[in-house]
């Protein structure tokens, strides 16, 4: 097949969940298929980055668009009560240079991801797919919780917008993913139960046990602008820590992932390292002894509990994020949804090392049974050409 991907970022570096997941598919889709990108990107795509993708696209293509007019177009949508997220990455700039790609390559099928995309093929005639990768909807509604003021109308907006644009998908597209079982039970649609479910997989080949010096007790890896991952880390500093404190006196603590907010870099101090970005985000797994991701917010799938359970690294988290991962309490991970639960299950596995070492292989188990990039490539595929020989009228056997 001849496939179109349309994504809202360039997908690399991988430091962030999006993209993590649109270069893995591409990756694997070009094992077998001819594969064009097309990306808008409010930053400069680096050289570098390019040559990442390069061996497995026939060719990219990239349009830059500069944030005045996004955050013009931002006002525009909200004036007309549309999403204010499919503003910021729409542009008159963008839809041009889409519909010239698109007349070049003719593809068999397109493949979106997110629903920031919908305004480039609403019009398109080609089959399509998209990947919502997660609930936005939700996303926007679990933030309003501890939003206050002006912040939670604009999230209240935006949550009533992304619903509406979500339902709206399923007139617009041939077939629908997304990454986890909860995250389309969140999208409320008559047709909910034909969103096919896509699941995340770790590189078992990169994230693999590392010997390394433990020169931390706990870990939090993400990044660090996005808002979950602010929440998540600045309650586990200020709330959970000091508990895990008045029973491990010297724990230390590492917050690691890129372009921290001034809040969370506030949040070091001699017994919390905020490291930024680092090169190698397996040195801070392999240098720690607990991995803990206490999500508040947030959905989808959490690639950073799949790569810590790769490299054998005991988890705790929060139901919020299991409900995706799936992983068995007690055995495979612990999960924790009260400040003082959670900080007891990281004690329970600082102070029990033998347990500990048991949960971190059961759960690496876990993750390579069920998370396999190849795998869930192949039911992409799948889907993709069934959309296709669904639009040119023949037949389709699973």
């Amino acid at each position: 097949m001849k496939i179109l991907v349309v994504l809202p970022r360039f997908p690399y570096p991988l430091e962030k969940g999006d993209k993590l997941r649109a270069f893995n598919q591409i990756k694997e889709l070009s094992k077998t298929n001819d594969i064009y990108l097309f990306c808008v990107s409010h930053t400069p795509v680096q050289p570098a980055h390019l040559e990442m993708l390069r061996p497995y696209c026939k060719a990219i293509r990239v349009v830059r668009s500069p944030k005045l007019v996004n955050y013009k177009n931002v006002l525009r949508n909200y004036l007309s009560t549309k999403s204010l997220q499919l503003g910021y990455w729409d542009s008159v700039k963008a839809r041009k240079a889409y519909k010239a790609f698109e007349r070049m390559v003719m593809p068999d099928v397109l493949y979106n991801q997110m629903v920031r995309t919908m305004p480039l093929v609403s019009r398109s005639s080609y089959p399509k797919v998209m990947d919502f990768q997660d609930a936005l909807s939700m996303n926007f509604e679990r933030r309003m919780d501890s939003a206050r003021f002006l912040l939670h109308y604009f999230l209240h907006f935006e949550f009533k917008m992304l619903r509406s644009t979500e339902y709206n998908a399923f007139k617009i597209f041939d077939a629908l993913t997304i990454i986890s079982e909860p995250d389309s039970d969140a999208i409320p649609h008559q047709r909910n139960s034909d969103i096919h479910i896509i699941p995340n997989g770790v590189d078992f080949e990169y994230f693999k046990p590392i010997s390394c010096p433990k020169q931390y007790d706990i870990v939090f890896c993400g990044n660090m602008n996005y808002e979950p991952n602010v929440r998540a880390a600045t309650y586990l500093a200020q709330v959970i820590m000091p508990i895990v404190w008045g029973e491990v006196p010297q724990a230390k603590l590492l917050l690691a992932g890129a372009s921290p907010r001034g809040s969370v870099r506030k949040l070091q101090s001699s017994l919390i390292t905020v490291s930024g970005t680092v090169p190698d985000i397996r040195q801070c797994y392999a240098s720690s002894k607990v991995f803990a991701a206490p999500m508040l917010s947030g959905s989808g799938l959490q690639n950073k509990l799949l790569e810590a359970m790769s490299m054998q690294l005991p988890c705790v988290t929060t139901s919020i994020a299991n409900a995706s991962l799936r992983a068995q309490h007690g055995t495979q991970v612990l999960v924790g949804d009260t400040a003082q639960a959670f900080a007891q299950h990281i004690i329970t596995l600082l102070q029990q090392p033998q347990q500990a070492q048991q949960m971190a292989l059961a759960g690496s188990q876990y993750v390579k049974d069920n998370f396999c990039w190849s795998k869930s490539s192949q039911q992409l595929e799948q889907i993709l050409q069934q959309v296709v020989n669904q639009k040119s009228g023949t037949c389709t056997t699973n």
